[in-house]
Formats: structure tokens, C-alpha cells, sequence
């Protein structure tokens, strides 16, 4: 595999660094964090009409851009970089590769468009904390974690107008200002139990939404409350392809999340280095101390290591070149040109390669951040400096994609690494 980029893909890196740059530095970001919705609404102007990131991964039959989930991921490490907050991670990763996976033609026409214009914004709304377990990050998600016929979670009843939906979401990202709601609910009680996806307007009558507090404020979240609200079914009524929609869009979502993690670690960083070799400390640069290159040293090793196996993954997601797409794919090495296909993931193994490389990426970004704020020494703990930002963003992504001794176990798991029949005595 040659892992060196494309010209495309290098041009989408350096032009989104030069518009966050400009557009998300420290004081814009935390004026955008203390807004209503949480996030620049003329940044995600910029981010969709200059750069037409919300439809990069999008079909161009739909308005979008029609790259891979490679551009997608590259995309995002250079918003982890900028922490820069915005509807592109709950609108482009998770709810419309559900909708152009699930969606009647008619849905697709409709909304797709929408979503790659960066008009509409969407939030995929699972009950509780079940976001990891719902993509299939963390274990099986064919469980009980859409109500499972109990109290608790999302009902969906049919009645003779329609679908209604009543229940409670408390951790939807972006949910509070999305423009659409991709909703998980639970159905057909204990006779026929399963789960099913809806779409509900985020203006629909008897939705109530309210912005939460979040530990990770560059991640807004939002609670939702649903009282009998209508909804639009999104697939069929049995439900046979929500789960495997919903894992496969998980795979996608772990590569993403995984170079998202990586950009940020790389600029918390980047940020402690250029700090320690100004600050002095008994007449000398505290980076000139031998602890303090060990430590940084270390963190550059992980920060690397969690690099590798993101682009790996990123480029393990993306799927063999369709007729009509874009091949701005990473190429492998002796390719002659663009029509050669390139070397594929063996089936199965793209998903691990995702969810070992965001338990990577986020170990990697709990480790540059924790170093961040020790060598940044008493500025680091002050509320006025950034790198509590990026502790946070490590904490928050654990917690809700993670953590990473589950993710680990999961691929693990799927892998039958330590079936005992798999073991050779």
C-alpha cells in the first residue's frame, strides 16, 4: 500500500486548515461554545458552501462530493485539530449514511441533497448511553438498548395515521439544533420485539429539545423529550436492515472518530512543545530537561503509532470504487493508474482495524492531554487556557464511543482471538 496522499486529498487538508485557522482560533471557538446551538453557524456556512464537507462522502447523484470515508476522516483530523465544533460529525458520520443506506428513493431525493448542502443538519437519537452499542463499537448491537419493550428508552406504536413515537434521549449530539432526527425505537412490544429507525422533523409537534450540559463542550449535546410525536419510518417495518446499517455506519464512524482524535492529539502536542521550549526554568528551557524529552518522546510515539493505524483504518472503511465516484483513494504501490484497483481490506477485518484504531486514537489523545496540562504547569489548570479543552475532548470521547478496554475486548471478541478452539496446543 502506498501511504503516501493524493494531490486531492492533500488540498483538502491544507484548505480546511486554512479556514479553521482563520475561522476557529481560541476566541472564536469559545464564543461559538457559548452560543444557543453550541457551534458558528457561519463556520458551517464556510465549512459546506467552500468546501461541501457535510456531502464529501455523499453520492454526486445526491449533491455530494462523492469521495470515500478517506477524505471524510482526513477532513475530521483537521477539525480535531482546531476542536472545532460544528454539525459535521452527528450530520455527514452518523445520520446520513443511515438515510442513503435505509431510505426509500423518495427520502433519499428529498434529504440527501439537503445534508450535502449543509442546509439541514441531522442527529442520529439512541436511548441513554447506548451510542457505542448501538454502532457496534463496544459489543453486539442487537441487544436491548432501544427500550427492549421495557420503560425506558423510545416506543414506536402504529396507529391509523401512522407511526407515533413517545420517550425520552438524553445524550444526542447536536440534537438540541439539528434540523432532522434519525430516531432509534423500539417496536412490536415482546411478540415481535425489534428495533426500528424514524425520521422526526426537530421542529415536529411535541418535541421537546433542550441543550445539556456537556463535560466536553466542543461536543454539544442535547436531550430530547418525544410525546407522541409522528414520525416517517425510515426502511422497511420489519427492521432486518437497521442493525446492520447501524454497524456498518459504526464502522465508518470509528475510522472518522479515530483521525479526529489523532488531529487533536497531534495539536495538544504541538502546543506543549512550543510551550516547554520558551518556558525557563533555572535559567534554562524547561524542554531542555531529560524528563521532559522522555515524556514528550513518548507521547510522540503514541500520537504516531495512533496516526498509522487511523489512516489504516480510514483507508480500510472506504469502500472498492463504484462507477460515477471519485478515486482519490490512498493507491497501493505499483499502480499504474487510477482505473487499477487497489489492495482491499480481507472481508471482516476493516471493522476491527476501525475500533483498534479509535481505542488507539483516543488513548493517544488522553495521553498527550494529561502530558499537555502537567508540562504546561500552573497555566495548564487555569479555565483561561486551552489544553483543559483537549483533556476534555479525550474524557468526552471515551465516554461516549468508548472506553477503550471495551473496544478493545469487542474486536477481540470478533476476531475469536482467544477462542479456545482457535488456539493451537
Amino acid at each position: 500500500m502506498d501511504a503516501s496522499f493524493t494531490p486531492e486529498q492533500d488540498e483538502i487538508r491544507r484548505t480546511l486548515r486554512e479556514l479553521l485557522h482563520s475561522r476557529c482560533g481560541p476566541r472564536e471557538l469559545r464564543a461559538a461554545l457559548d452560543t444557543p446551538a453550541g457551534h458558528d453557524p457561519g463556520l458551517w456556512t464556510a465549512l459546506a458552501e467552500q468546501l461541501g464537507l457535510p456531502g464529501l462522502a455523499l453520492p454526486e447523484a445526491y449533491g455530494g462530493v462523492g469521495c470515500s470515508a478517506t477524505e471524510l476522516a482526513l477532513a475530521c483530523e483537521e477539525t480535531g485539530r482546531a476542536l472545532a465544533p460544528s454539525p459535521l460529525l452527528a450530520t455527514a458520520v452518523l445520520a446520513a449514511p443511515l438515510i442513503a443506506a435505509l431510505g426509500t428513493d423518495a427520502q433519499r431525493a428529498e434529504l440527501l441533497p439537503r445534508l450535502a448542502s449543509g442546509r439541514l443538519t441531522a442527529a442520529l437519537a439512541v436511548p441513554g448511553t447506548a451510542l457505542a452499542a448501538a454502532l457496534a463499537l463496544t459489543g453486539d448491537n442487537g441487544g436491548d438498548w432501544a427500550g427492549g419493550g421495557r420503560a425506558g428508552g423510545v416506543q414506536a406504536r402504529r396507529t391509523e395515521e401512522g407511526w407515533r413515537l413517545y420517550g425520552q434521549v438524553d445524550q444526542v449530539l447536536d440534537g438540541h439544533s439539528a434540523g432532522l432526527l434519525v430516531v432509534a425505537a423500539h417496536a412490536g412490544g415482546f411478540a415481535r420485539s425489534r428495533t426500528l429507525l424514524f425520521l422526526v422533523p426537530g421542529d415536529a409537534a411535541g418535541v421537546v429539545r433542550v441543550r445539556q450540559t456537556a463535560l466536553d463542550a466542543t461536543r454539544p449535546q442535547g436531550r430530547i423529550q418525544l410525546r407522541h410525536v409522528e414520525a416517517e419510518l425510515l426502511g422497511d417495518e420489519e427492521g432486518r436492515e437497521v442493525l446492520p446499517a447501524l454497524a456498518s455506519a459504526g464502522d465508518t464512524a470509528a475510522a472518522v472518530l479515530a483521525c479526529e482524535a489523532v488531529g487533536a492529539a497531534d495539536r495538544a502536542l504541538e502546543r506543549t512543545v512550543e510551550y516547554v521550549g520558551q518556558r525557563e526554568q533555572f535559567g534554562r528551557a524547561v524542554g531542555s530537561f531529560q524528563a521532559v524529552k522522555h515524556r514528550l518522546a513518548d507521547a510522540y510515539v503514541a500520537v504516531q503509532a495512533a496516526r498509522s493505524a487511523a489512516y489504516y483504518a480510514a483507508w480500510a472503511a472506504a469502500p472498492p470504487r463504484g462507477a460515477g465516484s471519485v478515486d482519490v483513494r490512498l493507491r497501493r504501490v505499483g499502480a499504474t493508474s487510477p482505473e487499477e484497483p487497489a489492495d482491499k481490506e480481507q472481508p471482516g477485518t476493516a471493522p476491527l482495524a476501525a475500533r483498534l484504531a479509535l481505542a488507539q486514537a483516543l488513548e493517544a489523545l488522553r495521553t498527550a492531554a494529561a502530558e499537555g496540562i502537567q508540562l504546561h504547569g500552573g497555566i495548564g489548570f487555569t479555565w483561561e487556557h486551552e489544553a483543559h479543552l483537549y483533556f476534555k475532548r479525550a474524557a468526552g470521547d471515551e465516554l461516549l464511543f468508548g472506553p477503550v478496554h471495551r473496544l478493545r475486548a469487542h474486536a477481540a471478541d470478533a476476531a475469536r482471538l482467544f477462542d479456545a478452539q482457535e488456539v493451537a496446543v
